[in-house]
């Protein structure tokens, strides 16, 4: 049995890493790994997807982390930030209360003590969507002052009209006994998963992918943009418009709206389901600094429009000393924004002049400073989990099983995932098709 991999990203290399068949994997790019690769350029090592860290608790991916790097990597403590009101707020919100001026300190606990009461009461409804499960959860305070405006702005939708599928990945409930210790000064830490976690010392993120893309380079068809997927008898039949390759069975890895598109005698329902599929693409800013650990921040949410574009500032540099040139800072700032979003049309000479500004006058940075400027943009970032997503992602999938294509991996399965998911998900998939 010969099996195609559509898509060379995470996932794709992760699950031919540990398939036990023949198979190839069609890859669009000269390069594996899709938002794990990284541009190194003029001594600087930049993240095309944004800011990854390794961080997981499940061993088993852990051990392929830790075979796959195989000692590049040095464990760092998570110190990240939130700007709010100029003030550099302890992440997560919840957890730097006492950061705040002290009339907002008061009134984010002050709700979120008052919501407390009235949940334990039973005076609360549930929540039917993300933005009443944020005062269901927070209270008014925190959720008006931070998490609407961050999540309005890299989610660029409303928060409303998001359903609640997504959560569990996605934001963990706060203890009370925190909040309460945050807003009166007494540390704690929230998000314990990736309080402490992992970098390549070399090569940036892509590090992790570049073994594996090593190991199956005789198995990679690169160059390969998959146009057309098609059924003849038995066989699949996948072509880039130049030429076809034919598979007993495919597992695609490429983004699932993507995937419909190139799929012959698609049901007007199933056309119209994937059609109403949102995400969120991404434009990735990279900063070189002539100037030496200009902070030791790790990264920094950016929730206030007013602050520019992005709604995340990383600093690669507190990552690892290796992705600069010595002496040398770098920032990396990310904007999310729709697919027709005006933002995307911009040149980039006009987004790096707007995000510099904004650094400068956020006072990150001074415009004679800047040694090193790029640009990435990616079509797919973030899968947006609207009221509809259950029944258009069901639609979808029903369609796909019936024709036999299997899917695997954040956009493929168009669902909230980091790398630790991607990987479990591949890692599963290869399981069940070696057994078969």
């Amino acid at each position: 049995m010969k099996v195609g991999i559509l898509g060379g990203g995470l996932s794709g290399l992760t699950l031919g890493y540990h398939l036990k068949k023949d198979f190839e994997i069609l890859e669009k790019n000269s390069e594996c790994g899709g938002l794990c690769r990284s541009l190194q350029e003029r001594g600087f090592t930049f993240d095309y997807g944004g800011s990854h860290v390794i961080f997981t608790k499940d061993e088993e991916v852990f051990q392929l982390y830790k075979k796959l790097l195989r000692g590049n990597w040095r464990k760092r403590k998570r110190n990240s930030k939130i700007l709010f009101k100029g003030r550099f707020v302890k992440y997560p919100f919840e957890n730097g209360l006492s950061d705040l001026p002290k009339q907002d300190n008061y009134e984010c606990l002050l709700s979120f003590i008052q919501n407390l009461i009235e949940r334990s009461r039973g005076k609360l409804r549930k929540p039917k969507n993300f933005m009443e499960w944020m005062y269901y959860t927070f209270g008014k305070g925190i959720t008006e002052k931070y998490l609407i405006p961050y999540n309005k702005k890299i989610w660029n939708y409303p928060p409303e009209k998001l359903s609640l599928e997504w959560l569990a990945a996605g934001i963990p409930m706060p203890p009370a006994e925190d909040i309460i210790k945050s807003s009166l000064g007494i540390k704690t830490e929230g998000y314990h998963q990736n309080l402490f976690f992992y970098y390549p010392i070399h090569g940036g993120i892509n590090a992790l992918v570049k073994p594996m893309e090593e190991k199956l380079r005789d198995r990679i068809v690169y160059n390969f943009e998959v146009r057309s997927v098609s059924k003849e008898k038995n066989k699949f039949i996948v072509s880039d418009g130049k030429e076809e390759r034919r598979y007993d069975k495919i597992v695609s890895c490429m983004p699932l709206p993507s995937l419909i598109d190139c799929m012959d005698g698609v049901p007007k329902d199933v056309l119209k389901a994937k059609n109403n599929l949102k995400h969120n693409s991404l434009i990735t800013v990279m900063i070189g600094v002539d100037k030496p650990k200009m902070n030791n921040i790790s990264w920094m949410y950016i929730p206030s429009e007013e602050d520019g574009d992005f709604n995340r500032l990383s600093f690669p540099f507190n990552f690892s000393e290796y992705v600069t040139p010595e002496g040398k800072s770098s920032i990396l700032a990310e904007i999310t924004c729709l697919p027709h979003d005006s933002l995307l049309k911009q040149s980039n000479d006009r987004i790096l002049s707007n995000v510099v500004r904004d650094l400068e006058r956020l006072g990150f940075v001074k415009n004679s400073q800047i040694c090193y400027k790029n640009i990435r943009r990616t079509e797919y970032s973030y899968i947006i989990y609207d009221l509809n997503y259950n029944r258009n992602t069901s639609k979808v999938f029903k369609f796909l099983r019936k024709m036999g294509v299997e899917s695997c991996g954040r956009f493929a399965e168009f669902k909230y995932m980091n790398m630790a998911a991607c990987i479990r998900s591949a890692m599963n998939k290869a399981k069940e098709m070696n057994s078969a």
